[in-house]
């Protein structure tokens, strides 16, 4: 199989089958064999028998994934990697608002050498004030965080190699960081320009809130991929910086306590500098706690603190 191509839908049943004859279309034009993957979260409207009826089309290869309540966009995204089976996986929204027509200039750019192609909406065509502007705000925020320079993680049309999808699993919210954890395992990752429409069927099921999940798990993404491996860096450095602080605390007490004969226990400072010593040290024992859990997750599990692309071994026979 060379292409999966993974559709999350969540009471689209408006949009399906214009969505199915657009895909189709495109993916016509590649002489090689593709496959249809809809994830049903848990849709409340008539989408599950649109897509039955999907399943009773000849010549075409189409899983559906039917969920027993609405888990959320990343959880279906995440079950629709795990069916596919090609080597290529483009995922796309079912709200027609991404155009499939978009998908050979995706196609494309992996050809050039890439591994990850993200869309960009440049033009994006929904409210500026509560869903670009939010949007805009939180992508340079993950930009400048992660390091991993994307002008719109939160588009669903991506296209990605396979073998990256397989280094990491998915978990709460974190379906728009994958090109962050891809760049992680070794990928090279770069971006288009996409065309996007109005919605102009069904409701869409984003609001402000979502801006408080990012921030959220953009906090979680910054700890895994600079620190899951080396807790005691942040939780080390952070005690270590609590301790500095109480030592500097300590000493300008002393010094205030010389010059004016100040008292230093009456101080609100003294209290200040004994907590900060003491979170500073507890602080380091989650660290070396936290190397331990470590330690026994790799060792346990049989885990690797690396990914290899390849091993080339030379030819004895030459």
């Amino acid at each position: 199989m060379k292409f999966s191509i993974i559709t999350p839908i969540y009471n689209e049943a408006e949009n399906l089958t214009a969505l199915f004859n657009a895909i189709s279309t495109v993916m016509k034009k590649f002489d090689e064999e593709w496959e249809l993957i809809f994830v049903d979260d848990g849709s409340t409207d008539q989408s599950r028998s649109v897509l039955n009826g999907f399943l009773q089309l000849p010549g075409y290869i189409i899983k559906v994934i039917e969920f027993r309540k609405n888990y959320g966009q990343t959880a279906a995204i995440a079950a629709g990697i795990d069916a596919a089976i090609g080597d290529i996986v483009i995922l796309i929204d079912a709200d027609l608002q991404n155009d499939p027509e978009d998908i050979p200039l995706l196609l494309a750019k992996l050809n050039e050498g890439y591994d990850v192609v993200s869309g960009w909406r440049k033009n994006r065509m929904d409210n500026f004030l509560f869903r670009t502007l939010p949007s805009r705000i939180a992508n340079n925020l993950i930009s400048t965080v992660t390091g991993v320079k994307l002008h719109d993680y939160g588009c669903t049309l991506k296209a990605y190699r396979r073998e990256f999808l397989s280094m990491f699993g998915l978990y709460g919210e974190m379906h728009r960081f994958i090109p962050v954890y891809a760049e992680a395992s070794g990928a090279k990752v770069t971006e288009v320009v996409v065309d996007h429409h109005p919605r102009t069927k069904g409701k869409s099921k984003y609001g402000l809130d979502r801006v408080v999940k990012v921030i959220l798990d953009l906090l979680t993404v910054k700890f895994l991929m600079s620190y899951s491996a080396k807790p005691m860096r942040l939780f080390g450095g952070v005690g270590l910086g609590l301790m500095v602080l109480s030592v500097a605390d300590f000493i300008f007490l002393a010094i205030r306590w010389i010059i004016n004969s100040t008292s230093i226990f009456d101080s609100p400072f003294f209290i200040i500098g004994i907590l900060m010593l003491i979170l500073g040290f507890i602080s380091i024992l989650l660290g070396m706690i936290a190397e331990l859990l470590v330690r026994t997750y790799y060792e346990t599990q049989g885990k690797f603190t690396y990914a290899i692309r390849a091993i080339i071994k030379s030819d004895p026979e030459k």
